[in-house]
């Protein structure tokens, strides 16, 4: 009995390893299609954990930027993928030699893999590169620290090129036959992808003449903020309110851009002050130059003064004018400091705020007054009449 269930149950399981499919010339069988989906799933799973917080996390700790972190849990989750996808095959049945040449391409799998660690390496060689220069090298050159800045990213964008063309050149891609592809890419800017050559050379402009640097606060169309990274297509500022704005860099060039800390980072401010036509006239200009001494953020030297600006119709236009840092940092807030000082001084010195009169003058229409006679009363005398 014993032989003969024996025999039952691997005349039951041979039904698992027989062909039931023919694709491509090549027999499938139930075995080998559970074999595809278990090597699929678990190579989706093991991509999808190299590409999880945690993954980046531990590359982080090791000192690489956010891009690169980027680049490497990408390019090695596609590395795993295709691995398990083309174990899925063969196991299959449809058996993908790794030194086979993939049609339309010229390289086999090996070489597609091989092209993909070397382009993730020298990703990783041009950031650490980038790195080494900007924090070891050129920090002790003596050299302004946007000037190294700008030294490292045109270093770090040159060693990023050439090593792409040596790992195409490593991984056996004739680059001859990219002059197609080129031509096409050129063609392509021509349309559709004018706008990114136009922000990245703007970039290396910007790079290059350094009109604006990291920690300038700058004002370019409605944008205004400090200037906290500078990249090849766009430079990122963050505003007073704590938004971070991307913008292209083409903005830089093409209009114009008022950088509060290029040169000398001294601005005039200039607070406008009306008082009433009774108030005394020395005495506020004594009251608004001594706030702005008083205030820490003014600077002694200019010193501040008071401009006595017009006649208004109702009032005397003074004009505070202080020298400040406070451009970079809180312009707003500074105005608001001197602002609030100077309602409270006037209103403790008696210094009264103009009032506007305004004269009201009505017209009453011929057809709507009211003809007195008829009620036995005198007509009332007309205003615009000769009496």
């Amino acid at each position: 009995m014993l032989a003969s269930g024996s025999k039952s149950v691997n005349g039951n399981s041979v039904w698992f390893f027989q062909p039931i499919l023919n694709l491509f010339g090549r027999q499938i069988s139930p075995a080998g299609i559970t074999a595809f989906a278990v090597c699929l799933v678990a190579g989706l799973v093991f991509s999808s954990l190299l590409q999880s917080g945690f993954m980046r996390r531990q590359l982080s700790r090791l000192g690489l930027d956010k891009g690169l972190v980027a680049i490497l849990t990408a390019s090695i989750s596609l590395v795993s993928f295709l691995v398990f996808l083309v174990l899925g095959l063969n196991l299959g049945g449809l058996a993908i030699a790794w030194d086979a040449k993939v049609p339309a391409i010229g390289l086999s799998l090996v070489q597609i893999l091989q092209l993909i660690a070397l382009v993730a390496i020298v990703f990783w060689f041009a950031s650490a590169a980038k790195r080494f220069l900007f924090n070891r090298f050129l920090s002790k050159s003596g050299l302004d620290r946007s000037l190294q800045y700008t030294i490292a990213q045109i270093c770090g964008y040159l060693v990023l090129t050439i090593g792409i063309v040596v790992a195409l050149q490593s991984a056996g891609l004739n680059l001859s036959a990219l002059a197609v592809f080129a031509g096409a890419v050129g063609v392509g800017i021509g349309f559709g992808l004018q706008n990114i050559a136009r922000n990245f050379i703007s970039g290396l402009v910007v790079l290059a003449e350094r009109p604006i640097k990291i920690g300038d606060r700058v004002e370019v169309g409605t944008v205004t903020g400090q200037v906290k990274d500078i990249r090849a297509r766009s430079t990122t500022i963050l505003t007073n309110d704590n938004i971070t704005i991307i913008v292209p860099n083409s903005d830089f060039i093409e209009k114009p851009v008022i950088n509060w800390s290029h040169g000398d980072p001294r601005v005039r401010f200039r607070i406008r002050v009306g008082i009433s036509v009774d108030s005394d006239v020395p005495k506020a200009c004594k009251i608004l130059t001594e706030i702005a001494r008083a205030h820490p953020a003014a600077l002694k030297d200019p010193k501040p003064w008071v401009v006595f600006d017009k006649f208004g119709d109702s009032s005397f236009e003074l004009e505070l004018v202080v020298w400040s840092l406070e451009m970079s940092y809180r312009p707003r807030a500074f105005r608001s400091d001197l602002n609030f000082e100077i309602e409270r001084r006037f209103r403790e010195e008696g210094i009264s705020w103009p009032r506007s009169r305004r004269d009201v003058r009505l017209s009453i229409p011929q057809s709507l007054r009211i003809d007195r006679r008829e009620d036995g009363q005198e007509e009332a005398p007309d205003e615009h009449k000769e009496m």
